[in-house]
């Protein structure tokens, strides 16, 4: 009699080592030909977690490649002086010169943590160039200005869900790190987000809800299809068995569509964004075993995805200190002020840090 089919669960469940299979220098050393060249910097200390946990948008002292001298009258000054010294000090000289020699080495870099990148903070460097960190408190500012890389500095956050559950008591084998990625101009056009179960690739989705023209050519899906699913096969299918084969990665496909390079790698979890799938339709093609995975995509202007598009991450672009200096302003008055305060903070550390 063959042995009964067991029905998977909607969501695999993960014990913390598996987890932290999904940390960049977990996966990265197995996958760094087919991903963006990248420098780990780890562990990093217990100061620069608390740096990240402070209140307020500044950088620490020393961070700017350049010196920067005060032309702030003596008044002026006067009446910052309450706020410098209830702000507390962060330096961290040796972290300035990894990230200068990474910056070196690659032209400018793009940071993220153990799990998570600042994607929802690119607003605070330039449009022109969004994400593209040129020297440390580049990198500094867009880590300080996120609320997605919160998730990483909390162990609970982290190993939240976990089976065996996470023990606060016992010493947890988790360093916070800092990655830098070899930046360059990305088309988020071809970026897409592939779903595993069970080492079954199930799902594959657009990431950027916005509608381009070749995304609605049978043609392009087809080649498209062929292109993931054989780079899947070739070097990721059968890697990933600290997971039991589930897990999701995300794909930036070459400008002929016929090959590609991993950007990332995360858990199938909930806190996983499905983009265009949920992940009952995603549940429901693992229950079916596809031949071939399906492909969605913004394939229309009047697409769902694309008609309720709004500015990614809009609810948590802007930090609280933001707000407040908005009141009143239109928006070149409010750029004008956030980046005038963002100089003086600079400005402040400099002239504190310099010998009197």
């Amino acid at each position: 009699m063959p042995a009964p089919v067991s029905t998977p669960p909607r969501f695999p469940v993960y014990s913390p080592d598996a987890i932290l299979a999904f940390q960049f220098s977990s996966w990265y050393p197995a996958f760094s030909k087919h991903s963006v060249k990248s420098t780990v910097i780890r562990p990093l200390s217990s100061s620069f977690r608390e740096y990240l946990d402070s209140d307020g948008v500044f950088v620490p002292e020393g961070a700017e490649d350049a010196p920067v001298e005060s032309s702030l009258s003596d008044d002026e000054n006067s009446d910052d002086e309450e706020d410098d010294e209830e702000r507390p000090r962060f330096s961290f000289p040796e972290l300035d010169a990894q990230i200068r020699a990474a910056v070196a080495e690659y032209g400018a870099v793009f940071p993220k943590l153990n799990f998570s990148s600042p994607r929802d903070a690119a607003w605070i460097l330039p449009a022109s160039s969004p994400l593209k960190c040129m020297s440390p408190a580049d990198v500094y500012l867009l880590l300080k200005s996120s609320d997605f890389v919160q998730h990483d500095l909390d162990p609970e956050l982290v190993f939240d869900g976990c089976d065996p559950a996470h023990d606060p008591k016992a010493p947890v084998p988790y360093d916070l790190e800092l990655v830098l990625r070899k930046w360059y101009p990305v088309d988020r056009a071809r970026e897409l987000r592939c779903f595993v179960r069970q080492e079954t690739l199930i799902g594959i989705s657009q990431r950027d809800p916005n509608y381009y023209d070749f995304w609605n050519e049978s043609d392009t899906q087809q080649k498209v299809l062929a292109a993931v699913t054989s780079f899947w096969e070739t070097h990721i299918k059968g890697k990933w068995e600290q997971t039991q084969g589930d897990y999701v990665f995300d794909f930036l496909l070459t400008r002929d569509l016929t090959r590609g390079h991993i950007i990332d790698f995360n858990p199938y979890h909930a806190r996983t964004d499905p983009l265009l799938f949920t992940y009952d339709e995603l549940y429901t093609l693992l229950l079916a075993r596809p031949e071939r995975p399906e492909l969605r995509v913004v394939d229309s202007p009047s697409h769902p995805a694309a008609t309720r598009n709004a500015p990614a991450h809009q609810h948590n672009m802007v930090p609280i200190e933001a707000l407040a200096m908005s009141s009143g302003r239109d928006v070149a008055e409010f750029a004008d002020v956030w980046q005038d305060e963002i100089r003086k903070s600079m400005t402040e550390d400099g002239a504190e840090a310099a010998p009197s």
